[in-house]
């Protein structure tokens, strides 16, 4: 927040979302690994997935020129005509790159029906780009003075000319690069390196998006990232993991065009297992959670928390630790927490699903026991009752993430925040209060109607990836409303309006804060599901507190696994006693965990087309995951799209050959 008037002690001012913790690799890419995923970084800003096919000539023409460009910088390219020593070169900007069509054509041929991903690698390994040497000993056989340079005049008229012919406004590109061109010539020299400088700044920004950006590794080619065990640089992966169906499997080839390569789409499968569920409508299923009958006489405790959607499609959440001081029968529910709604507007939160994994902590805290989750339902209520011994336990909450998904509608009105009085005094509208009042609900994790300190750092290490100090906390409260040493709601609207008054009413800070905690420009929580988590307790008093806000991976995605490998119904792949598939159902969703005992990692094709009303978390029908080598993941998550009608979930698996 703001500073306080009259003091040098600042609260956070710089709102930003949590940055996403950094993997170290420990092992450098080969150049195999390299080229991959150019090829891969190029063909998914055409397709959704690595899985799918080309399907004209214009999807072949734009991939390529992903494969040569780069959106933030000029890059340069050129094309080799082998019939002549010509060179046709492009310095094109963003918005106008163009591969050679004659390259095209060599790939794309009247008899061509599709290319996969394959075919798009073995294009791009032929057409290997040219070395600094092989472009200067092209250059000098124009530099008919033999001084490093081209007079504009001779350039203008090659350009034009010969090879593949450019257009004025495409030379004139060339020839007005202040770095390269001076006194009516063009240095080819200097032109040379910025080619090469430029060729290495692509290849460094495409690693860097591939690595950065963790949803496309986990939607569009698996997820093998946690807790997978070092690479075995002699085990890695071919070249390219596309799957082609049995009825795809063609090979295309050019008659009499002894130009076209012959790109063999044969990859098939090894093996397949599938699996096929008909769920009920949920509306119709009688409840199966219920109440302990003398619950009313056991000792209570209650926290709340929240899921929050990273910007890579991740989801956080807050996670707990609970003693039970004595042997006990427990009660425990999770649900979404109901805050205030609009008349006639559903919230979108309500219908996310909740869980809770219970997890035992033994002396070495590293090691916790999976225990249980609450898997019986009733309505928006998951519970699970049972006996505890004495003892530490982790609650760690769980979402499929089926439900809760990054919002794709455009808000084209954004709601206002603040405004001014006659006076030009700042006041918070009506709307924005009410929305800090449910954030105010959503923080305040024990329910006492005030906000600690260690609560009101969870929201600050959320909004501005800071914490609070005891100093600053201390201004905080002489300044702002408390009550025994914790802020209460007014407080907290006072130090937000004090945030707008530091800004002379500029809201952007405002804004930062409500995008990290899920509202959007309407003021609408979509990308967030706050919940409540209610413990009884027969023969003592439970305690719980919020220790961590971590990602729903490491320890909750080796819970998920446990409980899906003890509960689920498994599947070995025919021939691959190693490599098995659990499924596990329940009223609301199912989850898929595939196994790999083997000594090297495999990748598994999955495909849930001839599933009927059904949503996944990974927000496609057709993917690929790559499975370390002995190694558990989650496969997917699925749901019912309408809960009130029937649902089949049919899915195949297929390991990749």
């Amino acid at each position: 927040m703001a500073s306080s008037p009259g003091t040098e002690a600042t609260f956070s001012s710089q709102k930003s979302t949590l940055s996403e913790s950094s993997r170290t690799k420990k092992f450098p890419l080969t150049e195999e690994e390299i080229f991959y995923m150019n090829c891969r970084a190029a063909y998914l800003t055409v397709f959704k997935s690595s899985l799918e096919n080309i399907i004209s000539k214009d999807q072949l023409y734009l991939g390529i020129k992903k494969f040569v460009t780069e959106e933030s910088h000029p890059v340069l390219y050129f094309v080799h005509n082998k019939d002549s020593v010509s060179f046709a070169y492009k310095a094109l900007q963003h918005a106008g790159r163009n591969p050679s069509q004659k390259t095209i054509n060599k790939y794309w041929t009247p008899q061509t029906a599709k290319l996969n991903f394959d075919d798009f690698c073995i294009i791009l390994r032929k057409e290997k780009p040219t070395s600094k040497a092989e472009l200067l000993k092209s250059f000098k056989k124009l530099d008919v003075n033999d001084d490093g340079s081209i007079l504009h005049t001779d350039l203008y008229k090659i350009l034009t000319k010969r090879g593949e012919k450019m257009t004025g406004e495409e030379v004139n590109a060339i020839l007005n690069l202040a770095d390269v061109n001076a006194n009516g010539k063009f240095d080819y020299i200097k032109f040379c390196k910025l080619y090469m400088t430029t060729n290495e700044q692509y290849l460094k920004t495409t690693l860097e998006k591939l690595e950065v950006d963790s949803k496309l590794r986990r939607q569009q080619f698996g997820s093998h990232i946690e807790g997978s065990p070092e690479r075995n640089p002699s085990s890695l992966s071919k070249l390219s993991p596309r799957i082609i169906r049995k009825t795809d499997e063609e090979t295309f080839s050019s008659k009499g065009d002894t130009r076209s390569p012959l790109l063999s789409t044969t990859r098939k499968y090894k093996t397949s297992v599938s699996f096929t569920v008909t769920m009920g409508a949920n509306s119709n299923l009688n409840s199966k959670l219920n109440e302990p009958n003398s619950i009313k006489e056991w000792q209570c405790a209650q926290t709340k928390g929240c899921f929050f959607l990273e910007e890579d499609g991740e989801i956080i959440s807050h996670q707990y630790k609970m003693q039970i001081a004595q042997r006990s029968i427990v009660y425990l529910t999770i649900k979404p927490l109901n805050l205030s709604q609009i008349k006639g507007k559903p919230s979108s939160w309500l219908s996310v699903d909740t869980a809770l994994y219970i997890l035992k902590e033994n002396e070495n805290q590293a090691n916790l026991q999976v225990m249980y989750f609450t898997e019986l339902r009733n309505r928006e209520v998951f519970g699970w009752t049972g006996e505890l011994g004495p003892g530490i336990y982790w609650l760690i909450p769980s979402t499929t993430g089926c439900r809760l998904k990054k919002e794709v509608k455009p808000i084209t009105e954004e709601a206002q925040l603040v405004y001014r009085d006659e006076t030009g005094e700042l006041f918070l509208t009506k709307e924005f209060r009410s929305t800090l009042s449910d954030m105010f609900e959503v923080i305040d994790l024990d329910g006492n109607g005030l906000l600690s300190l260690e609560e009101y750092n969870f929201f600050e290490l959320r909004t501005s990836g800071e914490k609070c100090d005891e100093d600053a906390w201390a201004v905080c409260r002489e300044n702002f409303d408390t009550k025994k040493n914790e802020l209460t709601r007014q407080g907290f609207m006072d130090l937000n309006l004090m945030e707008a008054n530091d800004r002379e009413g500029d809201p952007s800070d405002l804004w930062v804060t409500l995008n990290s905690m899920g509202y959007n420009k309407a003021l609408e929580l979509t990308e967030a599901c706050p919940f409540v988590i209610d413990i009884y307790a027969e023969k003592c008093k439970p305690r719980v507190k919020a220790v961590h806000m971590e990602a729903s991976s490491g320890q909750l995605e080796k819970a998920v696994c446990k409980s899906v490998l003890n509960k689920g119904d498994a599947k070995v792949m025919d021939g691959y006693e190693n490599i098995i598939v659990y499924t596990y159902k329940c009223d609301t969703w199912i989850t898929s965990v595939i196994e790999n005992k083997s000594d090297n990692k495999v990748i598994i094709h999955i495909n849930n087309e001839l599933s009927k009303n059904c949503i996944n978390n990974r927000g496609l029908n057709i993917f690929a995951v790559e499975v370390a080598s002995r190694s558990t993941m989650v496969c997917e998550h699925v749901m019912p799209l309408n809960e009130q009608q029937e649902w089949i979930y049919n899915c195949v698996y297929s390991l990749i050959s």
